[in-house]
């Protein structure tokens, strides 16, 4: 199988390749992979950029290479999740309903101190940054923005204006996650697009330096959005179906 090219150079290609294989169950925990040689001639690439693509691999928590074991699937438990490539590989090979209400809930804890730390500081163009992502919410009502980027938008610049590097450097994490668990949320509910009031509502908070509030609003979308994964989770269980969230058609 020759490496298609897609803008990714050929060591990169292999470790996309590769890592989304392992998330999409073609390999196994604890399952051998090819050799070193063996993966050079199934991608037709270099022995360089292969041994390359193993160390990427290796450093995401996926695989483990070692003499004269060789190439085994490590425990999903060891594979980094905030590493965006492997959280993409996995939302994109269809996440279970489990691992979204997993994400929730670390979102709980996230962003409601992230709102708090927002509405704190008050910084004037992180503000206006929020403010401009809720209208581009506003925009996709009328079908004049797209309203997962959106949505995703006014999240991302509420972790940007905590200005805190910790909190920021998570955005990357929180948007490849978000692709997802936004689309299926609105899914469920049978909408198109996030409520706009609920948004507003927390923009206001953080406004006008309320912090409680800011808290509050937060809380109260992700509670709601926790409150319909539960609810599916318990639906298909009475009905013994599966929980995997590509069964609707989410991807």
């Amino acid at each position: 199988m020759d490496i298609q090219h897609s803008g990714r150079n050929l060591t990169q290609q292999l470790v996309h390749n590769l890592g989304a294989a392992i998330a999409g169950g073609r390999y196994k925990s604890g399952e051998g992979l090819p050799s070193e040689s063996g993966l050079c001639d199934e991608y037709g690439i270099s022995r360089s950029a292969t041994r390359e693509g193993i160390k990427m691999l290796t450093a995401k928590g996926l695989i483990t290479s070692r003499p004269r074991q060789g190439i085994r699937v490590q425990p999903r438990s060891q594979w980094n999740l905030f590493d965006s490539d492997v959280l993409g590989w996995i939302l994109h090979s269809g996440p279970t309903l489990e691992m979204l209400r997993e994400f929730l809930q670390l979102r709980m804890a996230i962003e409601k101190e992230a709102a708090a730390l927002a509405a704190a500081d008050r910084d004037r163009e992180s503000v206006e940054a929020i403010d401009a992502a809720l209208k581009r919410m506003k925009d996709a009502e009328g079908g004049f923005s797209d309203p997962v980027e959106a949505d995703i938008a006014f999240h991302i610049s509420i972790l940007n204006a905590t200005n805190n590097a910790f909190y920021i450097q998570l955005g990357s994490f929180i948007e490849t996650a978000l692709r997802v668990s936004i689309r299926f949320t609105n899914s469920i509910k049978g909408v198109k697009m996030a409520s706009y009031q609920n948004h507003k509502t927390l923009f206001d908070a953080i406004a006008r330096g309320d912090i409680a509030a800011a808290r509050e609003a937060s809380t109260a979308m992700q509670n709601e959005a926790l409150a319909l994964i539960e609810s599916e989770l318990t639906e298909r269980a009475q009905k013994g179906t599966g929980a995997r969230a590509g069964a609707l058609g989410i991807e």
